[in-house]
């Protein structure tokens, strides 16, 4: 346990030093320049997701493994590095991200499984690659994320016995806990496509690694991550209704909602990582006592319709005057 601890230690001090001489030397690249989708109004730079990998590199050696979800994660990173000084084409990042998830199948990181659910797992990593990077775009959020949803991870890790993926997962939580150091309201350092895509990959990664090594079932890692899955699946099921680009940046997502409906970023921030919390703590609970997984999908069911139905009623009367509240 002492060394788990300072394992987490490391990770943590890994992740919030590299980012302060990110910006100390100015070696941070490119600006995130403001334009009419985002929500900053200054130039902010975008590569803090590097301390996070170094917090990610620390617990896998010290942990020694699992190395093909890590490898792959530092092989997206290392194309949405280029992304991020380059600007790459949206085709390319998706092949690349196809390419990772079929390695994890590839290199036996899914469950055993039929080919229906084998593809399943990898059109579900697709999405969550990308999902997390969609909802990257708040003071806070996806560092919040990181740090409660992970946390959550490390606890059914320890608690079922696998001293590795507690210690990854604690890593990766511990990294984010540093990275908000910079990144919450008003954030000096965005993530950038360099930490939100390999975040997204491993929370795919390690949530069906969870699984194959029978830690938690499948359940699990979808409530624990709930937040992020609700918001960003609603916002591209009610695009693609409309006929619109979902591929493209927009401002539609519940949490900028939020942000633009007056309550700004920290107020929002602070509201999501209540409801990250609530969701990461009622799934370790109903994993240690074994409660019904119907049971705690229905109530989180009801919660997320009656939040949906809060923000898209109250926040967005706010931005649209001419909308009765």
């Amino acid at each position: 346990m002492l060394a788990s601890a300072a394992t987490l230690a490391m990770a943590m001090a890994a992740s919030s030093a590299t980012i302060w001489l990110m910006l100390r030397l100015r070696l941070h690249g490119a600006l995130d320049e403001p334009n009419q989708r985002s929500l900053h109004h200054r130039p902010v730079p975008r590569a803090g997701g590097i301390g996070i990998l170094m917090a990610v590199a620390i617990g896998v050696v010290q942990a020694g493994g699992p190395w093909l979800a890590t490898v792959l994660a530092l092989a997206l990173a290392a194309v949405s590095a280029a992304d991020d000084q380059l600007d790459l084409p949206i085709a390319l990042r998706f092949v690349a991200h196809l390419l990772a998830a079929l390695g994890l199948w590839a290199g036996g990181g899914l469950p055993e499984m039929a080919w229906p659910g084998a593809l399943a797992a990898i059109v579900a990593v697709v999405w969550m690659t990308n999902l997390y990077n969609f909802m990257d775009g708040a003071d806070g959020l996806a560092g919040g994320m990181a740090l409660f949803g992970f946390a959550a991870c490390a606890y059914a890790g320890f608690d079922g016995g696998d001293a590795q993926m507690g210690a990854v997962c604690g890593s990766i939580a511990a990294g984010a806990a540093g990275f908000l150091l910079f990144n919450f309201n008003p954030a000096r350092i965005f993530m950038g496509d360099v930490g939100s895509i390999p975040l997204g990959f491993l929370v795919a990664a390690l949530g069906l690694e969870g699984l194959r090594r029978g830690l938690w079932p499948l359940w699990f890692p979808v409530v624990v991550f709930s937040p992020f899955i609700v918001d960003a699946s609603l916002t591209l099921l009610r695009r693609v209704l409309r006929g619109e680009r979902f591929w493209q940046a927009h401002r539609e997502h519940h949490y900028q909602v939020m942000v633009r409906s007056g309550l700004g970023h920290r107020t929002t921030a602070l509201l999501w990582y209540a409801l990250m919390a609530a969701a990461g703590a009622s799934a370790c609970a109903a994993l240690t006592a074994g409660s019904p997984d119907w049971l705690l999908l229905g109530l989180w069911s009801v919660a997320y319709a009656a939040l949906v139905f809060a923000v898209n009623v109250r926040c967005r009367c706010r931005i649209d005057q001419s909308r009765p509240c």
